[in-house]
């Protein structure tokens, strides 16, 4: 998946249907958590420092709706781009079974560092969160985020 133009104008779309469903339809964690998953993808577009501030920027955007844990989402969103795009010096490919392996690492990861980050905020049950709800979130980012590279890679006729 090459980063010109067009991959860009995918990520500005899923950043904006991130939001149109988590706030505008209100369906919250019904919805696939698409920001992270426009976090990832763009990452391995970027070198390190410039996917830290990508995901910082993201995550800033993320805890400016946010109603509690207020910067959490920035921390974590800014580590998840950081090790999204040094990722790329330890795997090479954009097949879609690496991509679904990474989006659902990484989201998983990223729903790891939040409850870590915002445990204070957030007090439940760690086995819950971590084994029962993160992986069931991951899951669903990755699909979502697969169907996206498949319409996007279909659109503009790339591998």
């Amino acid at each position: 998946m090459k980063g010109g133009w067009p991959f860009w104008i995918l990520i500005v779309v899923l950043v904006v249907l991130h939001f149109v469903l988590h706030l505008s339809f209100g369906f919250g964690i019904e919805a696939p958590d698409l920001l992270t998953v426009a976090v990832l993808l763009g990452a391995r577009q970027l070198s390190g420092g410039r996917a830290a501030a990508y995901g910082f920027l993201l995550g800033l955007l993320e805890d400016a709706v946010s109603v509690s844990a207020f910067g959490a989402a920035a921390i974590t969103q800014t580590l998840i781009g950081y090790l999204g795009a040094r990722s790329r010096d330890l795997f090479v490919g954009d097949s879609l079974l690496f991509l679904s392996l990474y989006l659902f690492l990484g989201k998983w990861a990223r729903d790891a560092l939040y409850y870590a980050v915002a445990a204070v905020v957030r007090r439940g049950d760690a086995v819950g969160a971590l084994l029962l709800q993160a992986p069931v979130a991951a899951f669903y980012a990755a699909i979502s985020g697969l169907v996206a590279i498949v319409v996007f890679r279909t659109l503009t006729r790339s591998r």
